[in-house]
């Protein structure tokens, strides 16, 4: 019986065949007749229809994401790098085809994304997804785009928080991924020349992080938190209605690790960095127009800013006092940099996070620092035994403790030494030096130090008493300079 049906089966299947290429003249024959008698403006319009006919009679649906914002626009659109990043980081694995592609600003400049006209399936809650990588000619210049596929029936799941999802982890990598830039104002005057710009960047490659922060551990880790709070304080913020920044004060002596402080944030945020320059900035509109050219998730430093503009409390300048000497315009008025800190131009971007340097405190108008402008206060203050230890373990990777240690606690209890200063101690001259001797060589210079503060504290007994002899009290010596 099975050697008398397979003649029939072999029949059968020949028959089909024949039935399909007769199918198949025939539509390539109604298709000759299309081209010929049917005029060429109409194509688009047939096809459009055939479209929306296939449209209607599948089951799925299409988004399409372009790659340009605009015809008009050459830049890339937000939701099309993202959207790639997102693809080439998690649903690659299947893909047979890769397009390897140089990203400029990138920890990772090689990356490998989706090939023209490759398709990546997806998953999202159990529900499958298919992106589609298009790249069609279009006279001179080609269009790219991103196809996403899905069910109907899983519509409202993938437009409100499936494609959200892909964005903000796009997004995320991104983020990670991307190099910080270190930014410094230009002078006014070039802003107007050819490809020239507010701003001047340069890669910020600063390594300091916080576990290499010489201070104190439980200081380190309230400024942490305090980081975290805020960066994930959007709708907090929007919440209490305040913009979305915050303000750091950093103060103290020179040497005690400000300039650290602020790439040790850099880096933990991964924010990129505005060195302000208040000194080339010839007045209060130049400042806003320097503040809308800076990006969201990012940190504006002012260094030593009571050196940069007259912080004595002064709001307001007479029209004289606005040109100096040789007729140029004054600087950033105390008014216009607070409002530069607060006012209604500090809404201008988000996530943002300004910080002022300062070696004295005390000169600084009050209406600058206080809360609200200045959330945190800061104090940068001389090398502890705990900021030491830190020092130890970055320069010499020492976990335990050492015989010498408790001498050194005991003079950093004495003297006031800058953690610059005990790190240059720790640091080995020559390939002869040992921790030991590095340590020998702190001691020595702890000891120097307290030398030194012990001989000016008798001179100046030695003075006092010397104006006291004369009549003279205490206050009247000091308010005289005699005493230094």
């Amino acid at each position: 019986m099975k050697n008398i049906g397979l003649p029939q089966l072999s029949q059968n299947r020949i028959a089909r065949k024949k039935e399909l290429w007769s199918i198949l003249a025939s539509l390539m024959f109604l298709y000759g007749i299309y081209e010929k008698f049917v005029p060429y403006h109409f194509h688009k319009l047939v096809r459009k229809y055939i479209q929306k006919f296939i449209g209607f009679m599948s089951p799925y649906m299409h988004i399409t994401f372009p790659e340009s914002v605009s015809r008009q626009c050459l830049q890339r659109s937000d939701a099309y790098s993202c959207i790639l990043t997102y693809l080439s980081a998690n649903s690659l694995e299947n893909s047979k085809r890769l397009k390897a592609e140089v990203v400029a600003n990138s920890q990772t400049p090689l990356v490998l994304t989706m090939e023209d006209a490759e398709e990546i399936e997806d998953k999202f809650q159990g529900v499958k997804v298919w992106w589609f990588s298009h790249n069609t000619p279009n006279d001179s210049n080609d269009k790219i785009y991103l196809t996403l596929t899905f069910h109907k029936n899983y519509r409202e799941l993938i437009t409100t928080s499936y494609i959200k999802h892909v964005l903000e982890e796009g997004k995320a990598i991104k983020l990670k991924n991307r190099k910080l830039k270190l930014y410094t104002n230009n002078p006014s005057n070039d802003w107007w020349k050819p490809r020239s710009s507010k701003w001047s960047q340069t890669t910020f490659e600063h390594p300091a992080t916080f576990e290499t922060l010489a201070m104190d551990q439980e200081k380190k880790e309230e400024i942490i938190d305090d980081l975290i709070k805020f960066k994930s304080g959007k709708d907090y913020y929007a919440k209490v209605g305040k913009a979305w920044k915050r303000g750091y004060l950093l103060y103290g002596p020179p040497g005690t690790g400000k300039s650290t402080m602020i790439s040790a944030i850099a880096n933990f945020m991964n924010y990129n960095v505005y060195d302000l320059e208040l000194t080339t900035i010839k007045d209060n509109n130049e400042l806003k127009r320097l503040l809308i050219a800076t990006s969201s998730q990012s940190i504006i430093v002012i260094e030593d800013i009571d050196c940069s503009i007259d912080l004595t409390g002064q709001r307001t300048k007479d029209e004289k006092e606005d040109k100096d000497g040789n007729g140029k315009e004054s600087n950033v008025t105390l008014s216009g940099l607070l409002n530069f800190i607060d006012g209604i131009w500090s809404a201008c971007g988000s996530e943002r996070i300004i910080i002022f340097t300062t070696n004295f405190v005390d000169k600084l108008d009050p209406a600058l620092i206080r809360r609200g402008r200045m959330d945190k206060h800061i104090e940068m203050s001389y090398c502890s035994y705990q900021a030491f230890k830190v020092l130890a373990k970055n320069y010499w990777d020492n976990d335990s403790d050492h015989v010498l240690f408790p001498i050194i606690q005991k003079l950093l209890g004495e003297v006031n030494m800058t953690p610059s200063d005990v790190a240059e101690s720790l640091m080995p001259k020559s390939n002869t030096e040992d921790f030991e001797a590095c340590l020998k060589n702190l001691i020595q210079s702890l000891e120097s130090v307290k030398k030194k503060e012990e001989e000016e504290a008798k001179k100046k007994e030695v003075q006092l008493k010397a104006m006291k002899a004369n009549g003279k009290s205490a206050e009247e010596v000091k308010d005289n300079g005699a005493i230094y």
